[in-house]
């Protein structure tokens, strides 16, 4: 196998960056409803962009993750000034990477793998996030479904992911802990490793499994190889 034909999509809310990682700041507003909240609002924020996605009535990922704050507010019925929203929503743009994700990358990047971030997001967030999370230098470039206006797992987008890295599908991987996108690349023709990092994630019981599963993004060199 020649590693510099293999190209690698990392997809990266969820994947590389944890989503969860804003509970600290919840905790202010939410109290015990914090875990409760942070997990709502990233369900809603997925739900949106899949909703919005078969609408055909588009609005970024930012946007939905707004709209998914709001839901949470009124959902849990906690109070959260305007200007408090604010502060979360520019939180998002700095949530902290897992703890393999920086080992787990630099370990591809120098096996001279391709790699590519691949995401819901538009790509000035995902500059403004990576870089935060410094890990922005490992990526050849950042590809985002905005420029489809629609969202994972619509197949349009994994062809615009492999017409965009110059990848062929079979040598190409979509890495993810989501299993939708996990599925979605599989169906476009793409291989796939699902990152378990939890023994109570469970992965939907479909027709489609992943290429691979590991359970940290350190696993992954070696289970591609």
């Amino acid at each position: 196998m020649n590693k510099n034909n293999i190209t690698l999509a990392f997809d990266v809310y969820g994947t590389l960056i944890d989503t969860h990682g804003i509970k600290v700041e919840l905790e202010k507003y939410a109290g015990e409803k914090a875990g409760e909240f942070s997990e709502m609002w990233r369900n809603k924020q997925l739900e949106y962009s899949f909703r919005r996605g078969l609408m055909q009535n588009y609005k970024t990922f930012a946007e939905c993750t707004k709209d998914a704050l709001e839901y949470t507010c009124r959902a849990l019925n906690v109070r959260i000034e305007a200007k408090e929203k604010d502060n979360l929503m520019n939180l998002y743009s700095k949530l902290p990477p897992f703890n393999d994700t920086l080992k787990g990358l630099k370990k591809a990047f120098d096996m001279d793998y391709r790699l590519f971030a691949f995401s819901n997001g538009s790509k000035d967030a995902l500059e403004t996030l990576l870089t935060n999370a410094n890990i922005r230098n490992y990526f050849i470039d950042l590809i985002s479904v905005d420029d489809l206006k629609t969202f994972k797992p619509s197949p349009a987008v994994y062809a615009h992911f492999l017409r965009s890295a110059g990848a062929c599908n079979n040598e190409a991987w979509l890495i993810s802990s989501n299993p939708f996108d996990v599925i979605g690349a599989v169906s476009a023709g793409m291989k796939s490793a699902w990152v378990k990092r939890s023994d109570s994630a469970v992965f939907d019981p479909w027709e489609i499994e992943p290429t691979i599963t590991v359970s940290n993004l350190e696993e992954l060199v070696d289970k591609i190889q």
